[in-house]
């Protein structure tokens, strides 16, 4: 058995998946489809990602990059690279979680994308990094609509070709 990463993360119609280090949208549906998808599984994150967060997820091996190797935090395990952060994760799926330089640094190596797609766009400051769409293969669409943010957003599931 080997290591699949997965990046898993919601967008705007803009790529956008934050501002402020916050998230620009409540979306319950996203945080639900989140939770379900990553417990049990080992979660890759900047530091910036996990200080947004505030602590470490429950039922989840979190894995948190730093260049600073002194920083520490209760049930986490800091690490200082993204390759660092593969090997600690081991057998299995891992999620890659954010923030927008951790994706960019895993998007050559990952074998799945879980996108939220909202149709929407909101104030954000920090972007996904442009995907070229021909290196993958949309598997798995699931449309709904969010009364909270008026708007329509799918669950899209894209697999390397």
């Amino acid at each position: 058995m080997s290591l699949r990463l997965t990046i898993i993360v919601a967008i705007d119609a803009q790529r956008g998946i934050g501002v402020n280090n916050t998230l620009p949208w409540h979306l319950p549906e996203d945080l639900a489809f989140f939770k379900r998808t990553t417990t049990g599984h080992p979660i890759i994150m900047g530091r910036k990602t996990f200080d947004s967060i505030g602590k470490p997820l429950p039922n989840r091996r979190n894995i948190v990059i730093t260049r600073n190797p002194a920083w520490q935090h209760e049930g986490v395990e800091a690490v200082g690279s993204l390759a660092e952060a593969a090997r600690l994760a081991g057998d299995g799926e891992a999620f890659v979680i954010g923030g927008a330089q951790i994706f960019a640094d895993a998007l050559p190596q990952v074998q799945r994308l879980l996108v939220t797609e909202i149709d929407k766009t909101f104030a954000c400051d920090t972007f996904l990094p442009p995907i070229d769409l021909s290196q993958w293969r949309e598997t798995a669409r699931e449309t709904h609509h969010s009364e909270a943010n008026d708007c329509n957003f799918a669950f899209v599931t894209y697999e390397r070709i």
